[in-house]
């Protein structure tokens, strides 16, 4: 049975439902890989600093070879951070509770260079945090049909410049 898609978009071909399984094996490939970081009982004053949560996470972007595009952090009051590295490779955020603790972290990366674990690993060190889950998405799946699946196609314009 086809989904039908309740968008207009299906209908002007910029979506594609995805066929069902035959029961044939068919390759796939990712754009990207998606970590969902949930890291509980952390260093309630690091989670609460702004300094502190914005170097570390710029600092998880240089350690997993990211190339830094912009920062943007903003301090909640009366506790409570949120913020982004917004990489070339797609970006970093964070939202923090410190008054339970916890931290819900994204690592989104595209590309083939960039390391979402050596992020994650280091920001669960830097935040203190006892207990840690990771949850991975593979992004923009896509049927390979004998060829590779390019992140930038060739020839498109960069407009960043890297800090």
């Amino acid at each position: 049975m086809e989904k039908k898609w309740p968008h207009s978009a299906e209908k002007s071909g910029k979506w594609k439902i995805l066929p069902e399984k035959t029961g044939r094996r068919e390759r796939v490939q990712a754009l990207g890989r998606h970590l969902l970081l949930e890291l509980f009982d952390c260093d309630a004053e690091a989670i609460n600093s702004l300094d502190t949560v914005k170097a570390s996470m710029v600092e998880a972007a240089k350690r997993a070879q990211a190339t830094i595009v912009d920062v943007v952090f903003h301090e909640f009051n009366p506790f409570g951070i949120s913020g982004v590295v917004v990489i070339a490779e797609s970006h970093l955020a964070i939202h923090t509770w410190p008054e339970y603790r916890y931290a819900a972290v994204d690592v989104f990366s595209c590309g083939d260079v960039l390391q979402p674990q050596v992020a994650a690993d280091y920001l669960v060190e830097a935040f203190g945090a006892k207990r840690a889950s990771v949850v991975e998405l593979q992004r923009g799946i896509f049927v390979n049909h004998g060829r590779p699946l390019l992140h930038k196609p060739a020839g498109a314009p960069v407009t960043t410049t890297p800090r």
